[in-house]
Parts: structure tokens; sequence; C-alpha cells
């Protein structure tokens, strides 16, 4: 009888050995996150896409944006040629929250092109330059566009040179069609913007000594539309 209370008394003490030892154990496995134990690489992931889409401003389409060109008053050109122009943008250009994505005095580099549909011409932006504090920051091409400009201005034979060039940029072709009415002396070559020059000459001078130009405004005639969203990365 000894032996067999002998052996109850160690199986019971075992038990609650063994009970104590699971209890203090539980709670060190119940403490550990285990979310940031199994997934480190997803946290990670999205963690950097967070910050990735912080760093991208998007100005939607449809948004206009204000030009200015100081270089003239007005810019002649006919209505089949093609001019390189650089706009800078007259005002500052914000997103939805606020903040300033194109700055004011950013460059849009593109061309004055015909539209022929319309017998008119209209700026087709190609590439945005922005600037801050006169420094270039980034290069970023732009799809947007001006309305089509349909303004003529007729040139004659006997009108006054300054009538028709006081403040005004050239296309090459236009340069050519009032050299050919009003004289070779009649345009200074640094009045003359890039284009066809004399090869689209023929044409555009009309009877009687006369021509017609597109007369374009470059200030109040080429505000440009974004024709999608502009993404950028700040």
């Amino acid at each position: 009888m000894f032996e067999r209370k002998r052996n109850s008394h160690a199986k019971t003490a075992m038990l609650v050995a063994l009970l104590m030892s699971s209890t203090a154990i539980l709670p060190i496995f119940s403490l550990a996150p285990a979310s940031a134990q199994l997934f480190p690489s997803r946290e990670r992931e999205r963690n950097d896409r967070d910050r990735t889409f912080s760093r991208r401003a998007i100005v939607p389409e449809g948004t206009e944006i204000p030009v200015m060109y100081d270089e003239a008053e007005k810019i002649l050109v006919t209505k089949d040629e093609t001019v390189p122009v650089t706009l800078e943008v007259a005002a500052n250009i914000r997103n939805r929250n606020g903040d300033i994505i194109i700055p004011y005095g950013s460059e849009i580099v593109g061309e004055i092109q015909p539209v022929k549909s319309e017998e008119g011409s209209q700026f087709v932006a190609e590439t945005l330059v922005i600037k801050e504090d006169g420094e270039t920051i980034r290069e970023k091409s732009i799809d947007a566009t001006s309305d089509v400009i349909t303004r003529t201005e007729i040139v004659e034979e006997g009108a006054g040179v300054g009538d028709i060039l006081k403040g005004a940029a050239i296309g090459g072709a236009a340069a050519a069609v009032i050299s050919a009415i009003l004289g070779d002396r009649a345009i200074a070559t640094e009045e003359v913007l890039g284009g066809a020059g004399l090869g689209a000459l023929a044409g555009w001078v009309l009877g009687d000594g006369e021509a017609e130009l597109i007369s374009i405004d470059p200030n109040s005639d080429l505000t440009l539309t974004l024709n999608s969203d502009l993404v950028i990365r700040r």
C-alpha cells in the first residue's frame, strides 16, 4: 500500500509540473505579432507603392493652361504652314489639393499647325519644360492643343509695312508671301520664325497682288486644353 501511495504522489507531482510549465510557455507565443513576421515582404511592397503614389501629381484632362508669348504681339502664318513656337505658362497650375504642379514661367514647346478642315491654325503642344526660379527641373511630353484660329489679315500691294509687321513674328512661308507682295526688304530676318519658307509661296499670293494670312494673338488665342491626364512625378 505504501508503494501505491508513493506512486500516486509522484504522478500528481508530475502532472502539476507539466501544467505549470505549459502555462508559463503560452504567453510567450501569444505576444508575438504574427502579421509582421509572416508577411514582411508584402508590408514592404505596400509601403513602397504608397510612397510612389504620393510622389505622383495628376493634372486632369480638360484643364486649361493659360500661356504667354513675349516675343511678339501677333504671329502671321499661311493657312498650310507649320511653325515651331515655344510658349510660357502664364499662371501656376495646381492639382485638386492646391499643390503647384506646373509653375508660372514653365515652357511649352510645340508647333502652330494648319487645320485644313477649318481653314485655320492651332497650337499643338509637344513638350512641357517645368521650371522653378528659371531653372529646368524636368521635361515631360504633353498632349494639349489650343482652339483653332481662323482670324485672317490681308496683305496687299501698297500697304504700309509697319501696319502689317508691327509687333509680329512671321512664319517662313508667310514671310515669303509678304516679301513677294511688298518687296524683299519688307522682312527682317530676326522677325521670321522657322517654317517652310519660299517653298510654300505658290498658291498663296492671290490675284491683284494680295494674300490672306492667319493672324494669331498668342496671349489670348493659344490657351491650351489638356486632351489627356498629365501625370508628373515630383
